[in-house]
């Protein structure tokens, strides 16, 4: 993983935070339509849809120049691997803009592994903000790219499935974890 930089956490991104030349793909999933935008260089940010939408044809689809943009075709492929089974971790280049504080907390996430959680309060503890849970569930829920950096396995300290922002609320989040749970 790259270091975070003073403007932008980037994971593999030679280029640091440009966000010059932005391209949008669109995907049907199980969740729902995914849109993901990235730059030339990196995933920028990932929109879960309502899984009611799943089936249908996404108003704003894919402009054609977009199938061919590297980052995205990329991030595509590595989407469809996971929801079939066959990916665990996303290694696809990755700029999110934030805080200091949640750039932190989003590199803290990418180490929860696959089918495993984390509470908030271990989140802060793993920061070095003991007792600011809140604080990091703030950040939880400012994640732009949700699913390749992963919010959802994220829970209260009782084990309690809270709060989810993307697609269908806390109903994706079980998705998403169901999805990952050893059989």
């Amino acid at each position: 993983m790259a270091p975070t930089k003073t403007s932008a956490h980037t994971r593999d991104n030679p280029t640091g935070g440009d966000l010059q030349g932005e391209a949008t793909l669109t995907m049907p999933s199980p969740l729902g339509t995914l849109t993901l935008h990235a730059t030339d260089h990196a995933v920028i940010g990932l929109e879960i849809g309502h899984a009611s939408d799943s089936g249908s044809t996404p108003s704003h689809a894919s402009a054609p120049h977009d199938l061919a943009h590297p980052v995205l075709e990329a991030a595509k492929a590595q989407l469809e691997e996971y929801f079939a089974g066959s990916r665990h971790t996303f290694d696809v280049p990755v700029v999110m803009q934030g805080t200091p504080f949640q750039e932190a907390v989003w590199s803290a996430l990418e180490s929860i592994p696959h089918g495993q959680t984390a509470s908030y309060g271990e989140l802060a503890e793993a920061v070095g903000r003991p007792g600011a849970a809140r604080a990091v569930g703030g950040a939880v829920g400012a994640n732009p790219v949700p699913i390749i950096v992963p919010c959802h396995r994220v829970m209260g300290s009782t084990g309690k499935i809270t709060g989810y922002s993307g697609g269908d609320g806390i109903s994706t989040k079980q998705a998403l974890l169901a999805h990952e749970k050893p059989h």
